[in-house]
């Protein structure tokens, strides 16, 4: 769906048919112009100050897996309360977050998503108490490497995925959905910076390369219920945003304080080795981002 407004972060009906029936929608809008500069200078000032500082693992892997864990940063994004009003409206009052990645594509690069489904390797099952809020810190357009979607793909199970282990593809096992996708089915996903895209686990979704002089900087952040439970691994973890867990299917952590410290990078390390169990199944391969004995 597109043009879609918010009021005080709260969906509107329509609006939250409109997400079941298609399984994805944008744009919502979140942050102004002036918080979203802000926060994208400050993760570059990160990125900056932390390339070569003698991190156990590149900066790049903290970014992309778990973020939530070592970068406050991340946490505090995906704790603002616009952002959980929205998510609230679909997925109920009690919301933890069972990961944050900030996905970023380069300037001219060719390095793109091949169209996959993301609980396909969760370990969750096929569970609709979860979903993604994808939040852009920099223009998301056609030319930049906006996603994909396929409209109402979410009503399939999980489908058979082939892993090419591409190096231009940004997936950790370079994923692809065994289906064929004409690009007459994607619906684009543009947004602008401080909006968002929410979209559920089982779309089939992907995008191609930024061919945009900048670089597509966003904030993946995947949302659960306290009823979701690890069903391939031992045990999983997850942070508390709103409400309570009653159930308690998952380890709670809590934000970090400070960025990178001692404690927060053994947790996770901790974290890496107990989701690599569902996120490493049926691999014909090590998958590097979630593979054990990796530290420098």
């Amino acid at each position: 769906m597109q043009g879609a407004n918010v009021s005080g972060g709260v969906l509107e009906d329509h609006q939250v048919k409109s997400y079941w029936r298609d399984g994805y929608l944008f744009p919502v809008p979140v942050f102004g112009a002036d918080e979203t500069a802000r926060l994208r200078a400050e993760l570059e000032a990160l990125e900056a100050k932390w390339l070569d500082n003698g991190l156990p693992r590149p900066l790049s892997q903290y970014k992309r897996v778990n973020a939530q864990c070592v970068m406050p940063l991340a946490a505090r994004i995906a704790r603002d309360p616009r952002v959980l009003d929205v998510v609230e409206s679909l997925l109920g009052p009690d919301l933890m977050i069972w990961s944050v990645e900030f996905f970023i594509k380069e300037a001219g690069t060719k390095a793109i998503v091949s169209m996959h489904q993301d609980l396909t390797y969760w370990g969750l099952g096929e569970t609709s108490d979860q979903l993604t809020a994808w939040i852009a810190l920099s223009p998301v357009t056609k030319a930049s490497g906006c996603m994909d979607f396929v409209q109402g793909s979410h009503k399939n199970p999980i489908l058979p995925h082939a892993d090419t282990f591409s190096p231009d593809n940004l997936l950790s096992r370079g994923q692809e959905i065994a289906v064929d996708v004409k690009d007459e089915d994607k619906v684009a996903a543009e947004i602008a910076p401080g909006e968002m895209s929410l979209h559920h686990g089982l779309m089939i979704h992907g995008s191609g390369p930024n061919t945009s002089d900048d670089r597509r900087i966003a904030v993946a952040i995947r949302y659960i219920t306290p009823s979701v439970q690890q069903q391939v691994g031992q045990t999983d973890y997850a942070m508390l945003a709103r409400g309570a867990d009653r159930a308690r299917n998952l380890v709670h952590i809590a934000p970090p304080v400070t960025n990178f410290s001692a404690a927060s990078l053994a947790l996770y390390e901790e974290i890496l080795k107990a989701q690599s169990t569902a996120l490493s199944q049926g691999a014909e391969q090590a998958v590097a981002m979630y593979a054990q004995g990796t530290v420098q």
